[in-house]
């Protein structure tokens, strides 16, 4: 094999590798919520009873497109000089089971809170600023008028819709 054959195969190669590495590593990116477990095996075989169950989901917190300052005629600073920054993510989600002891009656073995990870959009705070000077005035020339400056924070926003399930029934 030629010198520039073995760099052609070695350099097509490195892209397969490559590709072939890109792909295994996106789903681990792409995950919206990292799920943790808490370990209770340790108290149930030390104390001999039944432990509660309990798991949890933590989101991870993604930046969205951010909508710069826009131009509005007759303003001499840009609307949102300071713009504001969606960010997407998600409040944590937990789930507990726990055993109960027939306290209740019969037929009620657990008692079960699911709290699945929500979704969750925030708006950062931004601020919109206007100057003294007015648009040109033909009636003074050209020269531009004054007025009076003008400051706003924009209000940060969030929407979430959380849910809850609480539960009691037989079983584990």
């Amino acid at each position: 094999m030629k010198p520039t054959a073995r760099g052609a195969f070695a350099a097509v190669m490195t892209g397969v590798v490559a590709a072939v590495g890109a792909a295994a590593v996106a789903p681990a990116v792409a995950a919206d919520t990292v799920p943790v477990p808490v370990p209770s095996n340790g108290v149930e075989q030390s104390l001999g009873v039944k432990a509660p169950k309990v798991a949890g989901e933590l989101p991870l917190p993604l930046p969205g497109r951010l909508e710069g300052p826009r131009y509005v005629e007759g303003r001499t600073i840009p609307d949102r000089a300071m713009p504001q920054v969606p960010l997407s993510g998600g409040l944590p989600g937990a789930d507990v089971r726990t055993p109960l002891p027939h306290m209740v009656g019969d037929g009620f073995e657990h008692l079960g809170l699911s709290a699945p990870a929500a979704d969750l959009w925030t708006l950062t705070p931004g601020v919109s600023l206007d100057g003294a000077l007015g648009a040109p005035d033909p009636d003074h020339l050209g020269l531009p008028g004054l007025k009076q400056p003008q400051a706003a924070v924009l209000a940060p926003l969030v929407r979430a819709v959380p849910t809850a399930n609480l539960e009691m029934g037989s079983g584990a």
